[in-house]
């Protein structure tokens, strides 16, 4: 029975000293810039909205980048028309929900990968699938992706403006384009 429990003290032992390594051997990443812009269409004509303005971090862990993390102000999108702006921040209801927010459990280190993730934006949070590239430079990390989604879906009525004879279409292209460190 003693050696039995002398085996079982030896193998926990060893089980803990291989997580603290492999916990001591996570490097933490957060961003060195950002690129991200959202495009559109209205009955007017076509439309777009830039940000450089994120934070993105993760800990990178063997071939993964876990848990990620992405956040942006609504209000750091700008686009040529501070009208459009205007429109924009009032149905992403920014003062109440100034966030855009990005979640998922891992991302690869290299290559492409379909992530799921949650996305919060003005308080609704719904599961979705990006397809990323992510490209490793020595310590950096380059990571795009693109995805198009409908602004109904988070509960966004599309904006309109002149009484409604100028609408915005609900679907929506994202593009993003982050380097980490």
């Amino acid at each position: 029975m003693k050696n039995t429990s002398k085996k079982i003290g030896v193998l926990v032992g060893a089980l803990m000293l291989g997580l603290s390594a492999n916990f001591l051997n996570a490097q933490k990443i957060s961003q060195q810039s950002s690129n991200i812009k959202i495009d559109g269409t209205s009955t007017l004509h076509k439309w777009d909205m830039t940000s450089t303005q994120s934070t993105f971090t993760g800990d990178v862990n063997g071939n993964k980048i876990e848990d990620v993390k992405f956040v942006m102000k609504a209000t750091s999108l700008k686009s040529k028309d501070s009208s459009l702006d205007k429109n924009a921040y009032k149905a992403l209801n920014t003062t109440k929900y100034p966030d855009i927010v990005f979640t998922a459990a891992s991302l690869p280190t290299s290559g492409t990968a379909t992530i799921q993730g949650n996305m919060t934006i003005s308080n609704v949070t719904k599961n979705i699938s990006i397809p990323v590239s992510v490209t490793k430079n020595g310590n950096s990390y380059v990571i795009k992706g693109s995805t198009k989604m409908k602004m109904t879906t988070f509960g966004i009525k599309p904006p309109s403006v002149m009484m409604g004879t100028i609408k915005s279409g609900d679907e929506i292209n994202i593009n993003f384009n982050i380097t980490t460190k």
